[in-house]
């Protein structure tokens, strides 16, 4: 099978498998909202902003390694899945003692009581995706695609189980995701029979040191990236202003707004999982840099029509989205989303980016582009949010990864010189950014100012899509 058919078959896969369970994912949102306050929303969102933190630091980002080497046939599977849980299981063990201090860090105060179901989170979260990597690396995305959905299905049960109907709040939401994601680990597990892959003599201390220089760089990326992701909403909790609403409030409305261009990361993260293993397994190939041009331009496309569709229909999407009846402070959540969503384009855009890192073995690139994009981020919120509040937070989100995507498209195509459209990226940004413009203002019939730019974006981005379908169908 050719690699743009392979490519379309794996997307599909994961597409069937991931577009129900993300579905479920975002609906979860509204049953958040409707049984968590906004402050403990925050306190919600820190939690899991911990997790990411915490994992990549104390797995040394493994999981990464284990789907580039797993996928590369110069290595021995077992060796890969055996050593890399090892290394992940000693840092694991690191962690115990540092989670409880976590509660003298100011900032942290919100998770004060948490400490032992955030280890115990954090450690079923390193199984599942240890397991699940493996998984697709063995090149079983079917398994992995319905593992998807399992996980999501079970996640939907606990969360209706101990918050709708015990009203456990935000623990009921960990101990939802705990089990979860324990279960996912033991179906993964058994059905691929992954304890073939386990022996004590397959263990390797030179597989684990050359996987350790390839995560490395990978692990301060990692936690770099989430705090530029949280970033904002530390700055809007924990900041005071007389102009503007902040507090921990504000920082709950903020993380319900983000919600939303979940929707466009949805489109996204099935496409990733199947362009990451093409990706390293096509980097030796002949025709990489025309693969690479015909993929991203196709990508683009999707998510630039995909942003400018859920800004259209942005509040009939927010309205299924975020419950406004036990707390109606969330009804203006919907107004701090457009700037998410064309932040979230640039997110998407950055991590096609990272996966010539990743697949050319140039980790410490994507270390150092979003270094220069950590310090200009902590900038603009500081100077933005107490003049503009919430919306300052999502300019300044939007603003930090359009730079990263600027910067990585110059670095990342040293290694893969595709070929883009630098005319029709401008162009349409500049499209998605005035389709926010009536939404943030709250303009009076808009409905027509926002059916015409999306007919623009549609006009600008449908050819990209019907040539690599006549391309597709041709091969």
């Amino acid at each position: 099978m050719n690699k743009y058919k392979l490519l379309v078959l794996n997307t599909a896969i994961f597409a069937v498998g991931s577009f129900g369970a993300k579905i479920f994912s975002l609906l979860l949102n509204n049953l958040y909202t409707k049984h968590i306050s906004p402050a403990d929303l925050y306190t919600k969102t820190m939690l899991e902003t911990l997790v990411l933190f915490l994992l990549p630091v104390f797995t040394f980002s493994l999981t990464e390694a284990v789907i580039r080497f797993g996928l590369d046939k110069d290595y021995d599977k077992k060796q890969v899945f055996t050593t890399a849980g090892t290394f992940m299981l000693c840092g694991l063990l690191l962690m115990l003692p540092v989670v409880p201090l976590l509660h003298f860090v100011p900032i942290l105060k919100p998770i004060t009581g948490y400490s032992l179901l955030l280890f115990i989170y954090i450690c079923t979260s390193a199984m599942r995706a240890l397991c699940s990597q493996f998984v697709r690396a063995r090149g079983m995305v079917k398994l992995f695609a319905a593992d998807g959905i399992f996980a999501t299905m079970t996640l939907f049960i606990f969360n209706v189980v101990f918050i709708s109907n015990l009203g456990l709040g935000v623990k009921g939401f960990m101990l939802s995701v705990i089990l979860s994601d324990l279960l996912s680990s033991v179906f993964l597990f058994l059905i691929a029979g992954l304890n073939r892959y386990v022996s004590k003599a397959a263990f390797s201390s030179s597989l684990g040191k050359e996987m350790m220089r390839f995560t490395m760089p990978l692990i301060p990326t990692a936690v770099m990236w989430t705090f530029t992701g949280f970033s904002d909403q530390i700055f809007i909790g924990n900041m005071h202003s007389d102009r503007v609403f902040l507090g921990e409030d504000a920082a709950g409305i903020y993380s319900a707004a983000t919600k939303i261009p979940n929707l466009l990361s949805m489109l996204s993260t099935i496409f990733f999982q199947a362009w990451n293993m093409s990706a390293i397994t096509e980097n030796n190939s002949a025709d990489r840099d025309r693969f690479y041009e015909r993929v991203y331009s196709a990508y683009e496309a999707v998510l630039f029509l995909g942003s400018a569709g859920i800004i259209l229909f942005l509040k009939p999407i927010s309205a299924i989205l975020i419950n406004y009846d036990t707390f109606p402070e969330y009804r203006t959540a919907y107004l701090y989303t457009p700037l998410l969503i064309a932040a979230s384009v640039f997110t998407c855009l950055n991590l096609f980016l990272a996966g010539i890192y990743t697949a050319t073995k140039h980790t410490k690139n994507a270390f150092l582009t979003i270094l220069v994009i950590v310090g200009v981020n902590i900038v603009l919120n500081t100077s933005l949010i107490p003049y503009w509040g919430i919306q300052g937070a999502a300019f300044a989100t939007f603003l930090s990864y359009l730079l990263c995507y600027c910067i990585r498209m110059i670095d990342a195509r040293f290694y893969v010189p595709f070929r883009f459209s630098m005319l029709k990226t401008s162009a349409n940004t500049m499209l998605i950014l005035l389709m926010c413009v009536p939404v943030i203002f709250e303009f009076k019939c808009c409905a027509l100012w926002e059916i015409l730019l999306t007919a623009s974006v549609v006009f600008l981005n449908y050819k990209a899509l019907f040539d690599t379908a006549k391309k597709l169908i041709k091969k």
